[in-house]
């Protein structure tokens, strides 16, 4: 996480689960606001800068489906996570219709629900990061618009999994990019098959950066990859 605490609106209408979730994810570094019910939502969020909303879909006084409707009309940009009881493909579609950055069944672990956080806020920040459209690595340049990496006069034309791939580990230079969150950006669903072929994807991309050794795309085992470039 940031240095600077991310502010979470959190809407439960379980007292109890409410309050263990506050207090886990309080113990994790971040600030959450509880409340008891939509309308109590609705409120602090107009109150309140928020950087994610976390809200149950069924609750007293204004369903989340309701809430997070009026929080777009506010925000059309900050992450709603829902959060139901229900595994009904109707009420999934519903809510990814409304705006929904994720969504989670009951019952749920805790660390799910941080993780999922964890990787909607990086994926705000890459979004930010893909603004950037040429990239310095080490003796290349590498221009994510036109998929192509250059070093001197020689070019080379990336595939559109490869150019993906290579700007996320731009966006986090130097840092690491767990491999769970690159797969669900670039491939959309964590598979045996598609872990497989990021591994591929990793070693063509090493290929086409062996020619400066100051820059490496490094495993990081058990995590990810890092793009270790000269600063």
């Amino acid at each position: 996480m940031t240095e600077e605490k991310l502010r979470i609106l959190l809407c439960e209408d379980d007292e109890n689960l409410g309050m263990l979730l506050r207090e886990y994810l309080q113990a994790k570094g971040l600030l959450a606001d509880l409340m008891p019910d939509g309308e109590k939502g609705l409120r602090a969020f107009q109150k309140n800068k928020y950087d994610l909303c976390v809200l149950d879909v069924m609750m007293p006084k204004m369903d989340g489906f309701t809430l997070a409707q009026e929080i777009r009309g506010m925000n059309a940009e900050v992450p709603i996570v829902f959060l139901t009881a229900k595994n009904l493909k109707d009420d999934i579609l519903m809510g990814f219709k409304i705006g929904a950055d994720d969504y989670l069944t009951k019952p749920f672990s805790m660390e799910e629900l941080l993780f999922r956080i964890e990787a909607i806020i990086r994926r705000v920040k890459g979004k930010k990061a893909a603004d950037i459209q040429v990239y310095t690595i080490g003796g290349y340049t590498f221009d994510t618009a036109k998929q192509i990496l250059s070093m001197g006069e020689k070019q080379t034309k990336l595939t559109t999994k490869e150019n993906d791939l290579l700007t996320l580990l731009c966006s986090h230079k130097n840092q690491i990019l767990e491999r769970n969150y690159a797969l669900m950006t670039i491939w959309e669903e964590n598979t045996y098959f598609n872990a497989r072929s990021m591994d591929v994807y990793i070693t063509k991309l090493r290929k086409h950066l062996k020619e400066d050794e100051s820059v490496q795309i490094m495993n990081i085992h058990g995590k990810g990859y890092k793009l270790v470039v000269p600063d």
